[in-house]
């Protein structure tokens, strides 16, 4: 075991991303336990990085019950039994992390990736390329508090990259947009400033843009499965089947991410914003502070629309996003629930008494 505060500054440590942020929030469990770096998570346990190596550990009993189970990314505190068993015992609290709303009709937060300093949202310069969900993805990673980067792969089969980084820069003003083909190793240079030693990034995006080819690209070799692309989509085959932090060779941390078919919002709040700020400030100059950007007079928003500086769709990307925050925000919040279900009961008991009226003038 680790003694007391030699943890600070062990090399070991440092490159899976130590720093004091985790140091001071592991010094309650110093004295009995050692650090570990989740690196892949399954329901028998956890695959950690820890200063002696990679190990594997079960998560305790506690931790199961109280509905708390490690992410890929999170720092944690292993305890050792006399039969050399390694357990998690605690979690240590999270800098950053990526959630999204679980897949299906349940109401659950499913954390992704944990303590990560960058978000590569990774698209492909072919037929992949949509703005829409581009928008979606920049939501969930700016409110992961982590930095976020646009990655163009496969510019070689693109025939004008220069305007599609245009298209990206249009929605994504503020955020670095790096075009790269990761089958032909170039432009991978661009990626090095956020890949040093001890920072983490996240690979984001859907199935068969490229993100196990960018990971064996920067490696130099067939670190991961990767798979063929098809002719009748341009797209290539989805390999990636678990999430897994991986320790580049040279230097820098990454986590390989399975292309996600859905990515709902959780809880985007500032994030969302973020993601439309071009949205936002027009906003600001609108005649009424509470404008919907429908039919009031003074809009900002149709005003831009109508000279062609904002696009109809965007507004409308903004709009669904809204929605389904909503929607969610008021599942989680039964209180809200309720207020909905009144608002629309008055509303169609409102209707009715006016259908009826019409009726009786008739």
């Amino acid at each position: 075991m680790l003694q007391k505060e030699t943890y600070f500054m062990d090399p070991v440590l440092k490159t899976l991303g130590w720093n004091a942020f985790f140091g001071d929030r592991f010094r309650e469990y110093a004295i009995d336990h050692e650090p570990g770096r989740v690196s892949t998570v399954n329901k028998s346990g956890c695959i950690v990085h820890t200063k002696e190596g990679v190990v594997r550990a079960r998560v305790s009993g506690r931790l199961r019950q109280d509905g708390h189970y490690p992410a890929v990314g999170d720092w944690v505190a292993i305890s050792r039994d006399d039969s050399d068993t390694l357990t998690i015992q605690a979690i240590l609290p999270r800098k950053t992390k990526i959630s999204r709303k679980d897949p299906g009709r349940a109401i659950g937060e499913q954390v992704i990736v944990t303590n990560i300093d960058t978000a590569f949202i990774v698209t492909s310069l072919n037929k992949d390329l949509n703005m829409r969900r581009l928008e979606r993805y920049l939501a969930v990673a700016r409110q992961s508090g982590a930095e976020s980067v646009v990655v163009l792969n496969k510019s070689d089969l693109c025939a004008d990259v220069e305007a599609k980084i245009d298209d990206v820069k249009a929605i994504a003003s503020d955020v670095s947009v790096l075009a790269i083909s990761a089958a032909e190793k170039t432009g991978l240079d661009k990626l090095s400033p956020y890949l040093q030693e001890g920072k983490t990034v996240v690979l984001l995006g859907s199935s068969g843009v490229g993100k196990s080819t960018i990971i064996n690209a920067l490696e130099g070799r067939g670190r991961q499965k990767t798979g063929e692309i098809r002719e009748d989509d341009g797209r290539g085959r989805h390999t990636t089947t678990a999430r897994e932090l991986l320790i580049l060779e040279t230097g820098g941390i990454i986590i390989d991410n399975p292309g996600m078919r859905e990515i709902q919002l959780w809880d985007a709040g500032d994030g969302l914003d973020e993601a439309f700020q071009d949205i936002i400030e027009l906003a600001k100059e609108c005649k009424f502070r509470d404008c919907r950007h429908e039919t009031e007079p003074g809009c900002a928003v149709k005003r831009a629309i109508e000279e062609g500086t904002l696009s109809e769709v965007r507004l409308e990307s903004y709009r669904k996003l809204q929605r389904e925050l909503l929607a969610i925000e008021r599942k989680k919040n039964p209180k809200l629930m309720a207020e909905e279900q009144k608002k629309w009961k008055n509303i169609s008991r409102m209707a009715k008494e006016i259908k009826k009226r019409k009726a009786r003038d008739i």
